[in-house]
């Protein structure tokens, strides 16, 4: 009898899986389960139906193609190869590609457009209108009949009664889906009387909602020229709804929150808003009246008159210390102003001549020397009292040691 060990065993049995043709190229549908990204980034999960489970795996060489992330209760095809992992002796699907079962075609449809609307700038925040804080009128496009028109209705009424609720019916899938929804946004915006849109519905699979994945609609929501807000499906569900709208909320229930403020909320704000206002004004009020007690007990206010008294004192006062200033710096001007006088004085030509000297000038101009006239020469000679006119008779010179 020929023993063999339990590597020899899954090895063997991994040589067989591995080549079968059948196995090699194969695809399995069926429901993820167990999901795990590891660190490593490869993705570990189970693929089951209603009775069996097939362990899978997908290696991050291969999982970063593709356009979603996986998850647990997600119906997918999982292409690939079936083989043997040694160690455990389990066998399982080896994935190279994964896409959502039933809506492949849909799906490549949706991403293609998605690429397209992308690269033409329709998601960018920038294009994004601002979703008014305190709206006074809300359109909302969806089935008359639906569980969202309930669920935003009751919500709106409880959060914001104020706002009132204009309903655009509209079916929300099917072949005349698109159509309706896109003719519903134009009519909110034609009638230009509310201040934000919301388009949506309940949850439901890819076929059912892809109204809101139609070109109609697309268009129609980047045409509105008032904010639109877009609650399509559950918060897992994304439609190109979503990327174009102004906002994307999770569920109908949460547009109808993102679309108005809380009352109860901006009550207590408001509230809390005119305490604060109201300690503040009480605050500048007693610094007021403590300013005034101030100024009211100063001994001026107290006495007034007394204050004037005491003013009026003071002044003089100051009056008399200017004026004695004054008179000083006089008597000290007039002194050095007789003193520079008397400077002058003595330099005065006529206070010499007045201690008899004269002086002797020719053709008007004063003589200096003997040797500047000749015998004959007519001269003047001006004394402190008057002046002569001369005739030279004779000259003589004397040397000056």
């Amino acid at each position: 009898m020929e023993v063999f060990s339990v590597s020899q065993i899954n090895k063997y049995i991994k040589t067989l899986m591995d080549g079968d043709s059948l196995l090699r190229d194969v695809t399995v549908s069926g429901e993820i389960s167990n999901f795990k990204r590891h660190s490593s980034g490869h993705y570990y999960f189970s693929v089951k139906d209603q009775n069996s489970a097939i362990s899978a795996a997908m290696f991050k060489w291969q999982n970063r193609t593709l356009s979603f992330l996986p998850e647990n209760g997600m119906r997918v095809l999982v292409h690939g190869r079936i083989s043997v992992y040694e160690p455990s002796g389990q066998y399982q699907i080896i994935a190279d590609r994964i896409q959502p079962d039933g809506v492949g075609a849909l799906y490549e449809q949706y991403e293609k457009l998605k690429r397209a609307l992308e690269s033409k700038g329709y998601f960018d925040p920038e294009r994004k209108k601002p979703i008014p804080q305190f709206p006074q009128k809300i359109a909302v496009i969806t089935s008359p009949t639906g569980a969202a028109v309930r669920d935003i209705l009751n919500i709106l009424g409880r959060r914001y009664p104020l706002a009132k609720i204009d309903i655009y019916p509209s079916e929300v899938q099917g072949e005349n889906a698109p159509a309706m929804l896109a003719a519903a946004l134009y009519a909110a915006n034609r009638n230009a009387d509310c201040d934000v849109i919301i388009i949506g519905r309940g949850g439901g699979s890819m076929e059912d909602l892809w109204a809101f994945n139609s070109i109609d609609v697309i268009k129609a929501v980047i045409d509105s020229d008032i904010p639109v807000i877009s609650a399509v499906g559950h918060e897992t569900d994304f439609t190109l709804c979503d990327f174009v709208a102004d906002l994307r909320a999770p569920t109908p229930s949460a547009a109808a929150e993102l679309a108005v403020p809380d009352t109860a909320g901006v009550m207590n704000y408001l509230n809390g808003f005119m305490t604060k206002t109201q300690a503040a004004m009480e605050r500048k009020i007693s610094a007021g009246e403590a300013r005034i007690a101030s100024v009211m007990n100063l001994q001026c206010m107290k006495n007034p008159l007394t204050f004037f008294e005491n003013k009026s004192r003071q002044l003089d006062e100051l009056i008399v210390r200017i004026e004695s200033s004054v008179n000083e710096q006089i008597n000290l001007k007039e002194a050095d102003l007789r003193e520079v006088a008397s400077k002058l004085s003595a330099l005065n030509p006529l206070a010499v001549l007045a201690r008899g000297y004269s002086i002797a000038y020719i053709d008007n101009a004063p003589l200096t020397s003997v040797k500047n006239i000749s015998e004959g020469d007519m001269i003047n000679i001006k004394f402190a009292d008057g002046s002569a006119n001369c005739r030279v008779e004779k000259t003589s010179v004397e040397e000056v040691n």
